[in-house]
């Protein structure tokens, strides 16, 4: 079908589309914003594409042929699915919106937003579900490939096409069990080294940043376990002597929660860039940028209330 009327000129059915409405060539050129002598030229086109007058002379006016009247109402749907089609997307309306979002996020940005971002969700579009994807070990373009529609947190691997939004700086904090020694002296970067360490980490390294800069002042830390996940790391520090590390803003609530201590690092670190990422083919997806506003309303009031807490 396709091959066979490769040669037709889709732009004449707007053309037709005008003629039949206002059965007037002077009409439908103006409509358009045509010369009349180029309407003319499209109306003949029309003609001879169709096999019929479509419109012919009555007196003063131009009155539609019989095959004129059996294809309007089609000929004028065409225009309006053409116009939708092309027209730019329309925001979403959540209270309608039924889908599924995929967010790939570690556990300790779930354990942070995720509670708020799911009951905002469901207040404002019951229909949609939030289905929260763990961070692998192993680099994988969760974005590219379509396995997750959104990425929050500290984002270290980015496919060039991308998009990403900052969110917030973040920093690291050192986190211990109520009653820790290290509670009652002058936290020092040697005695932060001396400690035991609890590392959480996807990959399992057992160094990363902090170990860089405890280098750079001659220190070395040492490390007695890894584990794969936030939460983990945290029952550990509970339950033992051993220094864990959280981030300042986004972990407070956990923190808080699990009756834990947290003290400054002693020496300098990078900040923590906080931010999502999507694929740019879901830029302008009306449902996507809904669900990006979304996590935008839940994580700033979160670094707000958190700011706000820290005020005295």
């Amino acid at each position: 079908m396709i091959a066979r009327n490769a040669n037709i000129d889709l732009n004449l059915l707007t053309a037709l589309d005008a003629l039949l409405e206002e059965e007037s060539v002077t009409a439908a050129a103006d409509r358009l914003g045509l010369s009349g002598p180029a309407m003319s030229r499209a109306l003949g086109r029309i003609r001879r594409t169709v096999g019929d007058p479509v419109l012919v002379r009555a007196g003063r006016r131009m009155v539609p042929t019989p095959r004129a009247l059996e294809i309007r109402a089609e000929v004028r749907g065409l225009v309006e699915a053409a116009h939708r089609l092309l027209a730019p997307a329309t925001p979403a309306d959540p209270a309608r919106l039924a889908r599924v979002f995929t967010v790939s996020a570690h556990d300790l940005f779930v354990s942070a937003v995720g509670p708020r971002l799911v009951a905002l969700a469901a207040e404002e579009a019951p229909q949609v579900v939030l289905r929260f994807l763990g961070e692998s070990h192993v680099d994988v373009p969760v974005l590219r490939d379509g396995v997750a529609d959104l990425e929050l947190g500290i984002i270290d691997s980015r496919e060039p096409e991308i998009r990403t939004e900052h969110l917030f700086d973040d920093r690291g904090v050192a986190v211990v069990r109520a009653g820790h020694p290290l509670t009652t002296v002058r936290l020092t970067a040697r005695r932060y080294a001396d400690a035991p360490h609890i590392n959480f980490t996807r990959r399992g390294r057992l160094t990363g940043p902090i170990d860089a800069a405890l280098a750079e002042l001659g220190l070395r830390r040492k490390v007695i376990a890894t584990v794969p996940t936030f939460a983990a790391s945290l029952l550990m520090v509970r339950d033992s002597d051993a220094v864990g590390l959280a981030n300042e803003v986004t972990a407070a609530s956990t923190v808080r929660g699990l009756g834990l201590r947290t003290l400054p690092i002693p020496f300098d670190l990078p900040p923590m860039e906080v931010a999502m990422a999507w694929h740019p083919r879901q830029d302008a997806d009306p449902g996507h940028r809904w669900l990006r506003g979304l996590v935008r309303r839940v994580v700033m009031a979160a670094v707000s209330a958190e700011s706000a807490r820290e005020r005295p």
